[in-house]
């Protein structure tokens, strides 16, 4: 029986991904170096923002530490006050969301997203509803798809992998899934392709959150 449902959060519960991309282009602006069109973030975002930066910085090999914490650092001042400025979340998620919560079956966040953005978009985007957990990027554990914070947000819920369903929107969350040995679905609304999704080992995927239900 399952018991919980750990969602991703970008491209899974939100779509977050202008702001995400106006964010790096407003740092990458700032520091001199070239920008991209909103849709390439597309297959930039997942793996959190140091490896957003990674994939969004064009610039000549072996380029100073320094240019990258300084865009780093720019991102985060912009993110901060503009996360949910065109983020909202995907059409049936809160629908989703109170179905879960009439069958008794607990929704929790995990996300490569620094923590404090985890938490601020999700207070303000789902201001009526009680996550088990919501948990961003957290510096006692290494990002997803390393299992250490699946495994260690289940402890302290104190729930079996056999209660458990894994849901996100990319390789990195079918990864972090089979990795932690959950069943694992993938939805197609997200910001990569299903076949994406389905080379990385998907049980199932979701084509709406409704969905999801039909998978418990």
């Amino acid at each position: 029986m399952i018991k919980l449902c750990i969602f991703d959060l970008d491209g899974t519960l939100i779509d977050s991904l202008y702001d995400l991309a106006d964010a790096m282009n407003f740092a990458l602006e700032k520091n001199g170096l070239p920008t991209h069109e909103r849709e390439k973030y597309r297959f930039m975002v997942g793996s959190g923002i140091s490896v957003l930066a990674d994939r969004a910085m064009v610039v000549p090999s072996g380029t100073c530490a320094e240019l990258k914490e300084s865009v780093l650092a720019d991102f985060s001042s912009y993110y901060r006050t503009h996360c949910t400025e065109l983020t909202r979340p995907y059409d049936g998620i809160v629908q989703l969301l109170r179905e879960l919560e009439a069958r008794n079956v607990a929704a929790a966040v995990l996300s490569n997203k620094p923590d404090e953005f985890a938490g601020e978009i999700v207070e303000q985007l789902f201001p009526d509803y009680s996550f088990a957990a919501v948990w961003g990027k957290q510096d006692r554990f290494p990002r997803k798809p390393d299992p250490a914070s699946v495994n260690a947000m289940l402890s302290m819920l104190g729930l079996q992998k056999d209660e458990c369903l894994y849901i996100g929107d990319s390789d990195v969350d079918m990864l972090t899934a089979a990795n932690a040995g959950l069943r694992k679905i993938g939805v197609s609304w997200g910001f990569r392709p299903v076949s994406e999704l389905e080379q990385a080992g998907a049980d199932s995927i979701a084509y709406s959150p409704s969905d999801i239900l039909a998978k418990l």
